[in-house]
């Protein structure tokens, strides 16, 4: 049964499920639920893709869904099932408790997150990462097992934008709980998240200016380019490192100091009004208005504070989820820090870069803070520690200034590189190789977005080329850390197979086990399995150029295998039994029985003959042959071929929507919302969307132009839905019965209907000059091989129309090539 107390609390009883509307994700698959729950044990949050019922219960659900059960085993263990199966079962984690306590559990594409508290994306505990995600899941349940579960302040929550940072580092291990992230450094152990500048407080190491503090004249190390940047100190030239602060004494000025390297101290009472004075004298603004405050809370109430107390002062920080890391949460103004390292001013550091001669003049200090191995270079007696000069070799320029401005701003600016990709790689190895932590961590972080996202960055300045999915590979398969980036990837690579195997031959410096992921991956999306066996054998030959395997069966005639292949010849032998054979067509497996590299190949002899069998018995409906083996069974993610035949055949996307995939009578797709079609301007009389899905002609129907980046634009999109894509090898087009005939325009395709690529370029084309007359068009080049989700026909010059010149006439639109 299910009470329900003020909407707000509700009592699950046991082996039921509590399922409300509003506790759905915004978007799927992605998203956070926070609540507080007491029970004895068996605290369980059910996320589905649709509503359960009252009676519904996950241990008899067939259809996709996580559980999460906190408490599990008598109140001893945390679990995580994904469809019915136990995936993680581990000891002592966000455990349940007679009175309420505060959890939060958040998915993003299959990274399951729990927290313990009442604020969610803190305190995280425990993680988890789905090798097959079920990006799908929306609604969610809560649910109990054998005792009755309270449940009260529940809420679901968009995850927010820096999500990402919940990973304390990225990599393919589950979450321990642990509280500082470990580094091995020259045979040390560094907790990077005790490193910053509160490390070099009152330190010698790298001081390049000190105080002479009280009557005992006690000398106070410090920097001057953070005493600087945190207020206005008095240096009025580089040879000038000593300031005589005779009247200060030595607590006060060291809560200064700290206040600026740590972001927080604590002082006496009788020591604040000193404190203030100071903090004036350097213009340390947020530190001599805290004290202010202090001293005025002290004049309205005298028995606020006490004699000898001590009074404790923060920095108010207005970021409190980013990086503790210099510098966040420290009073240095990072505008004036940028500036000093632009100037030069104060630098004692010069790096050159073989190749480039100097290449950067900033201050050691900085580039300690955030890189250990920088820091040991510059403390351990090595020979830069007594020398400005440092000297690197092998080390991309562009990628090394922006690790410095990052380490100067705190922010990874890429907006103004031609190359995105290459760079977030050139910076990914950097960061690992100098230990900037906080960067690895933003490139493994704008990788993984760009890759989820249809390669542009989450901004949308800038993006990645589909083409650098093999270069990423070939990097993050060496870095233990880069797991779930290299995962992502081989996925990525599998669901565009066709164009990473087609658009150039980078996929052939994969290693054998990061290629054999791929092949054997249950997301390999083709379009004939003919290209699987031409990818293996040109991975295998190590091939120059593209071909295919009729042109590797020519040179088996005159090669023996062991030259042609070298080393791959057993991997060959490995990868092709992964090709499905049984899906080739028929006529093609006879060509294969007779070629040579059946004759000289054994087991691709044997699974030719064995596709062939399976082939001839099957049509003489004899299933002897028929098992479960995958060699046998047509890929889940396979496209669909929907070929042109003619102008205005039925064989097209549209026509195919229309009949609900091919299971009813036709109907408008666009009525169906099947399809979904929009116009450059508001619809009207003459820009009525169904007709351009509509299978009778129309004697006007235009869209108008409309302004977008300061240009005027005309054009008709077509989202063929959130579940499916289409790779389009051809389109067909119809004019309308007006006479504005359109000569330059561009066919374009789209993931997310910002990021635009070209698919066919028309310049003054006259194919179509007649009104109401169809013409049709072949899209080639890789590009043909990206899946899209979005179509667009573009104007990109006027019409033949003097009155109305940036109206585009069309008044059909069909859409071919593989779906899915």
């Amino acid at each position: 049964m299910l009470e329900e107390k003020e909407k707000k609390f509700l009592t699950v009883a046991p082996f039921q499920c509590a399922w409300r509307k509003d506790l759905k994700f915004r978007e799927a698959g992605r998203g956070c639920v926070a609540f507080d729950a007491f029970a004895h044990n068996d605290v369980t949050v059910v996320f589905r893709e649709n509503v359960g019922t009252l009676h519904y219960h996950y241990k008899r659900d067939n259809s996709p869904h996580y559980t999460v059960i906190l408490g599990s085993n008598r109140n001893r263990r945390l679990k995580i099932e994904a469809d019915g199966k136990t995936e993680v079962d581990v000891e002592g984690i966000g455990l349940c408790s007679s009175t309420f306590q505060s959890y939060w559990i958040s998915i993003y594409d299959g990274l399951i997150s729990i927290g313990k508290g009442r604020y969610p994306f803190q305190n995280l505990m425990f993680q988890w990462l789905h090798s097959n995600p079920n990006c799908n899941v929306r609604y969610v349940g809560l649910s109990s097992w054998d005792r009755h579960v309270g449940y009260r302040n529940v809420n679901v929550l968009p995850l927010p934008h820096d999500h990402m940072l919940l990973w304390k580092q990225v990599d393919s291990g589950e979450f321990e709980g642990k509280e500082d992230s470990e580094e091995e450094l020259e045979g040390e152990e560094v907790e990077d998240e005790e490193w910053g500048l509160q490390n070099f407080l009152e330190s010698w190491e790298l001081s390049d200016v000190f105080f002479i503090v009280g009557m005992e004249e006690r000398p106070v190390p410090a920097h001057k380019v953070i005493l600087q940047a945190s207020g206005n100190f008095p240096f009025s030239s580089s040879d000038e490192d000593v300031i005589q602060l005779k009247s200060v004494a030595y607590p006060v000025m060291r809560s200064l100091l700290q206040y600026i390297y740590a972001g927080r101290t604590q002082v006496l009472e009788s020591e604040v009004e000193m404190l203030m004075a100071l903090s004036l004298q350097f213009e340390v603004t947020p530190l001599a208005k805290q004290c202010e405050e202090i001293l005025e809370r002290c004049k309205l109430n005298k028995k606020l504070f006490g004699h000898g107390k001590s009074v404790e002062l923060l920095y108010p920080y207005s970021r409190p989820h980013s990086c503790t890391m210099f510098p966040a949460g420290l009073p240095v103004n990072q505008k004036r820090l940028s500036e000093l390292h632009s100037a030069g001013e104060y630098s004692d550091l010069n790096i050159y870069i073989e190749g480039y001669g100097l290449v950067a003049q900033p201050h050691k200090i900085v580039v300690s803070i955030w890189s250990v191995p920088f820091a040991k270079m510059f403390t351990n007696g090595m020979s830069e520690s007594c020398s400005s000069e440092v000297h690197l070799r092998d080390v991309p320029l562009q990628a090394f200034k922006i690790m410095l401005e990052f380490m100067y701003s705190g922010d990874l600016n890429l907006e103004d590189t031609t190359d995105s990709g290459t760079l977030l790689l050139q910076l990914l190895l950097l960061a690992d190789q100098f230990g900037v932590t906080i960067l690895y961590q933003e490139c493994c972080k704008t990788l993984l977005e760009c890759l989820s996202e249809g390669w542009s960055s989450p901004s949308g300045r800038w993006s990645i080329q589909q083409d650098v999915v093999c270069p990423i590979l070939q990097v993050v398969s060496s870095i233990s850390s880069c797991k779930l980036i290299e995962e992502t990837c081989e996925r990525k690579f599998a669901m565009q197979f066709d164009y990473c195997t087609t658009a150039s031959l980078d996929f052939v410096l994969l290693d054998e086990a990061t290629f054999g992921n791929i092949i054997q991956h249950q997301d390999l999306t083709v379009t004939s399995e003919e290209r699987v066996l031409n990818a293996i054998l040109i991975w295998c030959l190590q091939a120059k150029e593209l071909c295919g395997w009729e042109a590797v069966d020519e040179l088996v005639a005159f090669k023996t295998l062991d030259l042609l292949f070298g080393e791959r010849l057993q991997a060959l032998n490995d990868l092709l039994p992964f090709v499905r054979f049984p899906l080739l067509p028929y006529n093609l497996l006879k060509r294969l029985e007779q070629s040579n590299l059946c004759k000289q190949i054994y087991i691709f002899y044997d699974l030719v003959r064995e596709a062939i069998a399976y082939l001839d018995f099957g049509l003489t409906n004899n299933n002897r042959l028929k098992d479960q083996s995958l060699r046998f069974q047509h890929r889940r993610s396979s496209y669909k071929e929907l070929q042109y035949i003619c102008d205005g055949d039925s064989n097209g996307v549209l026509h195919f929507a229309g009949t609900s995939y091919g299971q009813h009578r036709w109907v408008n797709p666009v009525l169906s919302k099947r399809i979904d079609i929009t116009a450059s301007c508001p619809a009207s009389r003459y820009t009525d969307p169904k007709a351009l899905a509509s299978r009778t002609y129309q004697g006007m129907c235009f869209t108008g132009p409309r302004i977008e980046d300061g240009r005027v634009r005309s054009w008709w999109m077509v989202d063929i839905g959130q579940d499916h894509q289409l790779m389009c090898n051809h389109y067909t087009l119809r004019l309308d019965g007006s006479r504005a005939y359109i000569r330059s325009w561009k066919f374009q395709g789209s993931l997310d209907a910002k990021t635009w690529t070209d698919l066919r370029t028309h310049n003054d084309d006259q194919s179509m000059s007649k009104p109401g007359q169809f013409a049709s068009w072949q899209i080639t080049g890789p590009n043909a091989l990206l899946p899209f989700r979005y179509f667009r026909v573009m104007l990109t010059g006027p019409t033949t129309d003097v009155s109305n010149p940036w109206n585009l006439c069309i008044c059909f639109l069909e859409l071919y090539g593989f779906f899915r």
